[in-house]
């Protein structure tokens, strides 16, 4: 797998979204759910009663080839199918992000190299989570000399279900929670404060919806990893969600543990790199202004302070680095208050 699809963040300090390890991961875990919302006459295909294999290590060393560009989401699964015969469908899933010409002539290849592998019936799927409308890619082929080769294959468009967002808010389905995270987290671009909303909206409905506790705690940690926030908006997240259990005395109390003493490393990396950054300065100019500690205490951005750190050593005087300083507590003041 090369280069992670991400969402660009319009502001520098803003952390980019992330898709592809999410979506992974669900498919994962969520592989029959997954197929009953997205794809229901393959779901009915197979005997969800015998069990189901993932051959994601095999898949992705026989389908690698750096003239295909980069590959995104790819899942391949063995199973069985309901008359009982001891034949495979290999079930060959592509989550696309971002437009691609080359999509569709991929998905004819990982078919063909699907089969060529294991000599049974491949079944390729997509799902575009792009924001291009018309994009549609669901065949690839080509007729020359009386020879017609070539690949249909559903999709699924997650923009599409934009506007049905009340039917996803009321579906049971636990994959429909990583379909409304993607479409969400598409919306809030450069929004950090709607982006936290939405969040905690996602994440109480884990709460109120009679999730099992595992699906809670697994789908919390996919709405986590897709929906990120700057630091400042993260931990306030964070607080607020422990306060949350903690009034309703939910029996989630090990993530909420889990949490605290991530936030507890976070803050000890904070304060080490706080703190070198105040021995740099000194080196370099013996006396600094006695608000700089308070200035540095405000950012709680674990990335700025390695800029920072870089700054402190190369910058020409102590006034300059202020400057700087205050440049970036207004630029992280102006996004959490966006």
């Amino acid at each position: 797998m090369s280069d992670e699809p991400s969402i660009q963040a319009t502001n520098p300090s803003e952390p980019q979204a992330s898709f592809d390890d999410p979506w992974k991961e669900g498919l994962e875990l969520y592989f029959e759910p997954f197929l009953a919302f997205f794809f229901p006459v393959v779901h009915e295909l197979i005997d969800w009663n015998r069990s189901y294999e993932s051959l994601e290590q095999e898949f992705q060393h026989f389908v690698k080839d750096s003239e295909l560009g980069k590959r995104f989401t790819d899942k391949l699964f063995k199973v069985w199918q309901q008359d009982g015969e001891e034949t495979w469908i290999l079930v060959h899933i592509e989550v696309q992000s971002q437009e691609d010409s080359s999509f569709a002539e991929r998905m004819f290849v990982y078919n063909y190299r699907c089969f060529d592998r294991y000599r049974k019936p491949v079944i390729s799927l997509a799902v575009l989570g792009d924001e291009r409308p018309n994009w549609r890619p669901s065949s690839y082929g080509y007729d020359l000399g009386g020879c017609r080769v070539g690949i249909e294959f559903p999709i699924a468009k997650l923009i599409d279900y934009e506007d049905h967002w009340e039917e996803l808010d009321q579906s049971q389905n636990p994959f429909v929670i990583v379909v409304m995270a993607h479409l969400k987290t598409k919306a809030t671009a450069g929004q950090p404060q709607q982006r936290k909303q939405w969040k905690w909206t996602l994440v109480r409905k884990l709460f109120e919806q009679g999730y099992s506790r595992n699906d809670v705690v697994e789908l919390f940690r996919l709405i986590d990893w897709m929906m990120t926030l700057p630091d400042r908006l993260e931990r306030e997240f964070r607080a607020e969600l422990r306060q949350y259990q903690e009034e309703r005395q939910m029996p989630y109390v090990t993530s909420i543990e889990r949490l605290a003493k991530e936030e507890g490393i976070q803050e000890g990396r904070l304060e080490t790199l706080r703190e070198t950054i105040i021995d740099v300065l000194r080196v370099r100019f013996a006396t600094i202004p006695p608000t700089m500690n308070e200035m540095l205490a405000s950012l709680e951005d674990g990335t700025l302070f390695r800029q920072l750190h870089v700054q402190a050593i190369t910058i020409s005087s102590i006034e300059e680095f202020q400057q700087l300083l205050s440049q970036h507590i207004q630029a992280d003041f102006n996004n959490s208050g966006s």
